[in-house]
C-alpha cells in the first residue's frame, strides 16, 4: 500500500471513529466509578433482579449523556437479548401526553408484532401500557423508557409521567424510566404525586477536564496497530501525533478550544475539521499547522468581526466596561465609564485622550453593532450618559479581537491580561 493510499485509510478510519460516540465515550468505561458503570449497574441490576427503577442523566449538552446510555444500552441488549426492550422518546416531539403514549403504544406493538391502532384514545393506550407491563414482568422481561429532553415532559399536568411510575408500582411490572435532561433542576418540576414515586437517582455529567480532553485526543487520534494499514506508516503516524500531542502549543490550542466550551462533543466537531484537511499528497500526518487553522472555524467570529471595525476610542471604552465588571459594580453607565477612561489615562498617561462628546458617539455606536446593550427596557425617557448598560462580549473574544487588530494600543494589551485586568 502506497504512501498516499495509507493516509487516505487513516483519514477514513479517524473519520470513523469521529462519527461514532459510542466508541469515543467508550474511554470512559473503563473506570468503576464512571457515569458509565454506575448506570449499567442501575439498569443491568434491573433486568437480572427483575426490579423497576429510575434514574435521570443530567448535565450541559455535548458532555455525553445520550452517548454513554446508548453504549449501555447497547451492551445492555446484547447480553439480554430476550429480556430487554427500549422504548424511546424525545421531549421535543412528544411533550404531549397523548402523542407520547400513542408512540410508546406504537413501539410496543412493532417489538412484539402487534397490530397497532391510531385510533386509540389516551385511556385506550393506557390500559394497553398496563398490559403490556404486566405481560412482560410475567415473560421476566424489562421494558427501559428512554425520555429525551425529560424537562420538557415535566410540563403540563405530567400525567404521562404519573402513568409510568404508578404502573412501576406494581410487583407484576418490570420496567425502568430514565430521563436525559440539560437543566439540572429537572427533578424540582415534578409534581408532588409523581416525585414521591420517582427513586430520585441522579447522575451529573460534568464538561471534560483537561486530562479527559488529553485522554479523548489519544483515544481517537493513534491509529490501531491492527489495521490493515502499513507498520512503519502507523508507526510514524502516532510517534508524530505523541510529539503533537506534548507541544505546548497544542495545548494552548486546545485551551483556547475549550475556553468557551469543554464539552466532548465540541472537540469532536473541532477534530473532524482537522482531520477533513488533512494534506494527503505530503505523508497525510496530522500536523499544528491544521489544527492551527481548524481552531477558526469554530470560534464565535461575529463579535470579532465587529471589533475590527471598531476605532481606538471604542476599543478603550469596552476594556473599560471589562474592568468596571471586575470590579463588580452594581450598574454600569456612561457615565461610570467616563471615570474609568480618565483612571486609565491619568495612570498611563496615554495620547488617546477623546473629548466627551466624541467618546458619547463612540458609546452610541458601540450600542448600534450590539457590541453593548441596555440592562433592560425601561428608562427611555432617561438621557443615554445614565441608562445602565452591558457588555455583550466575553472577556476571551474581546482579548482575541485586541490581538487581531493591527493598531491596538499595547496599554489595552496590558489592561485585558488576564493579572491586569482588575483596577491598577
Amino acid at each position: 500500500m502506497g504512501q498516499e493510499k495509507a493516509a487516505v485509510e487513516a483519514q477514513m478510519i479517524l473519520r470513523r471513529r469521529l462519527c461514532n460516540p459510542s466508541f469515543i465515550f467508550s474511554i470512559f468505561s473503563q473506570s468503576p466509578d464512571s457515569n458509565y458503570s454506575k448506570l449499567k449497574y442501575i439498569i443491568s441490576s434491573s433486568v437480572t433482579e427483575a426490579s423497576n427503577n429510575s434514574v435521570l442523566l443530567l448535565g450541559p449538552r455535548g458532555c455525553g449523556k445520550t452517548a454513554v446510555l446508548d453504549l449501555v444500552l447497547e451492551e445492555l441488549v446484547e447480553e439480554h437479548a430476550e429480556m430487554v426492550t427500549v422504548i424511546k422518546l424525545n421531549g421535543l416531539l412528544h411533550s404531549d401526553d397523548n402523542c407520547a403514549l400513542k408512540e410508546i403504544a406504537r413501539q410496543l406493538c412493532l417489538e412484539n408484532q402487534l397490530l397497532f391502532s391510531k385510533m386509540a384514545s389516551f385511556d385506550d393506550n393506557s390500559l394497553f401500557l398496563l398490559s403490556m407491563l404486566r405481560e412482560c414482568g410475567l415473560a421476566h422481561k424489562t421494558i427501559i423508557f428512554v425520555l429525551d429532553e425529560f424537562d420538557l415532559f415535566a410540563q403540563g399536568k405530567q400525567r404521562l409521567l404519573y402513568s409510568l411510575l404508578d404502573a412501576m408500582q406494581s410487583v407484576t411490572s418490570q420496567a425502568v424510566v430514565v430521563g436525559v435532561s440539560c437543566r439540572l433542576d429537572a427533578d424540582q418540576l415534578l409534581e408532588k404525586r409523581v416525585r414521591s414515586r420517582f427513586s430520585h437517582r441522579k447522575l451529573l455529567f460534568l464538561p471534560s477536564s483537561r486530562e479527559d480532553l488529553q485522554r479523548v485526543l489519544e483515544h481517537v487520534l493513534l491509529l490501531p496497530t491492527d489495521s490493515r494499514l502499513p507498520q512503519d506508516y502507523t508507526a510514524t503516524f502516532n510517534a508524530k501525533l505523541l510529539k503533537l500531542l506534548a507541544d505546548d502549543k497544542f495545548k494552548e490550542i486546545i485551551d483556547t478550544l475549550s475556553y468557551s466550551d469543554s464539552t466532548v462533543g465540541h472537540l469532536v466537531r473541532f477534530l473532524f475539521h482537522a482531520v477533513s484537511h488533512m494534506n494527503l499528497n505530503s505523508g497525510g500526518f496530522l500536523s499544528l499547522e491544521i489544527f492551527k487553522a481548524a481552531l477558526p472555524s469554530l470560534q464565535r467570529q461575529p463579535k470579532l468581526e465587529g471589533l475590527k471595525d471598531c476605532s481606538i476610542l471604542e476599543l478603550y471604552i469596552l476594556v473599560c466596561m471589562k474592568r468596571l465588571e471586575v470590579k463588580e459594580l452594581e450598574s454600569i453607565n456612561f457615565n461610570s465609564i467616563m471615570k474609568e477612561y480618565k483612571s486609565v489615562h491619568d495612570t498611563f498617561r496615554t495620547s488617546d485622550y477623546y473629548a466627551r462628546k466624541v467618546c458619547l458617539r463612540a458609546f452610541e455606536h458601540l450600542i448600534e453593532c450590539a457590541l453593548i446593550s441596555f440592562e433592560d427596557n425601561k428608562g427611555h425617557g432617561q438621557s443615554v450618559e445614565f441608562r445602565p448598560v452591558k457588555l455583550l462580549i466575553t472577556w476571551h473574544e474581546l482579548y482575541q479581537g485586541l490581538k487581531s487588530y493591527n493598531f491596538c494600543p499595547s496599554i489595552l494589551h496590558r489592561l485585558m491580561d488576564r493579572e491586569g485586568v482588575s483596577a491598577v
